[in-house]
Formats: C-alpha cells, structure tokens, sequence
C-alpha cells in the first residue's frame, strides 16, 4: 500500500471540529489515522479489511508519536457497524473508486480499489447510524461520481456542506471530490485546488498552502 495523494488531501482537509472520536474507514497504512491524529487530540479508530494492510497500518501507528489514541482493528466496515465501539464526530473514508473497471491483479489491491467489498450505500448507512448528531463524514471520490454521491447520500439523512473539487493541472478536468456530509441541510461551501502548475512534482501555493504540516519538502 502506497502513500498516495488522496489520502493526504483528505486526511489534511477534513473537518475535525472538536472531534473526540473519529472513525477511519479503510486505513490502509494508517496514513489518514495518522494525520488526524496529528491535527487533533482525538481517539481515533482505523478499521482495515486486509489483514496484511492492518498489520502494516499497525506498525505504522506503533512508531507514530500517537500510538496512544489510534486503535487499528483487522475487520470490514459491515462487520464493525454491528459492534461499533462508539459514536463518532468524525467518518473518514477514502474509499474504492474502481466501480467497473478491470480488476487488479493481486487480492490487496483489488480490495484497496474496487467496490465489491464496501458498496458505497452501505458506507452511507453505516455512517448515519455511527455518526452523533453534529458529527461528519468526509469522502474523497471521482469527480465524475460526484453528482450520483449527493443523490444517495440524501436517502441517508446525509447532505454536503463543503465540496472541495481537485484537478492535477491547469487546464484539466476535475479528477478528484472532497465531500463533508452532516446531517444538516445547508447551503454548500464550493471551493476548488489545482495539484500542480504544470510541471512535475512543481506544486501550487494552495496545494503546499494545505499539505505543508506533511510533507518535508514544504
């Protein structure tokens, strides 16, 4: 499992508030744990369905200065939401985005991204009935599935007050959406952030403005 720009962006951009509890759905490397524990005094819970991605997540955080407040569990979102050890003001996911495309060739990757192991109207589900009242729940996703998120999530209580659209460079198609959904219908928050100026690894001043607590080069 790689570090990758999504989970940085948003693992750097979610809504923490005055969370005390916060869920990461997917943990991966914990790197999204990790982070949220960085930006607050949080006890967070990172689930992982791959054990072998939990093992890792679970060195990760062991090593991490926040060992203390991060408690990875080996087990599916489906499982969990049956025995959830809390309520929480804070879902993190980011979830998997292939929903019809050709499969990856080994099993971790192909649970890392592909649907068919969390569905996302059962993260939906799932979130609505572990998120307290004021709590949120925070997706990365592909921009093109951004109207058809907005659309389910309804069927859940659940509604975007902030939307965050990403695209890599000038001039490009938006690839990525960051979405806050609360139980609270309100008006939208729309922003959006170009990754790069347009040359390699050369990043804009709002991307480093967001990531620099992070990233060593910034």
């Amino acid at each position: 499992m790689k570090v990758g720009t999504d989970g940085v962006l948003i693992g750097a951009w979610a809504t923490i508030n005055e969370s005390l509890r916060i869920l990461d759905v997917g943990t991966g490397t914990g790197l999204i744990a990790c982070m949220l524990a960085q930006r607050s005094d949080a006890i967070i819970d990172a689930i992982e369905i791959d054990p072998d991605a939990a093992i890792q997540a679970k060195e990760n955080v062991k090593e991490s200065p926040w060992a203390d407040r991060i408690r990875v569990i080996c087990t599916s979102f489906q499982a969990y939401c049956k025995n959830p050890l809390s309520r929480y003001d804070l879902i993190i996911c980011n979830p998997p985005f292939f929903i019809n495309s050709l499969k990856a060739k080994t099993q971790s990757r192909r649970i890392a991204r592909h649907n068919h192991q969390l569905e996302m109207k059962e993260l939906l589900s799932g979130a609505q009935s572990l998120l307290n009242p004021h709590g949120h729940l925070c997706i990365i996703f592909p921009a093109d599935k951004e109207s058809y998120l907005i659309t389910i999530s309804k069927e859940f209580n659940l509604f975007p007050g902030k939307i965050l659209r990403i695209r890599p460079v000038p001039g490009k198609v938006f690839k990525r959406v960051l979405m806050d959904f609360s139980f609270a219908n309100q008006p939208i928050s729309e922003t959006e952030m170009t990754i790069e100026t347009g040359s390699r690894h050369q990043y804009s001043q709002e991307y480093l403005d967001l990531t620099r607590d992070y990233y060593l080069h910034n």
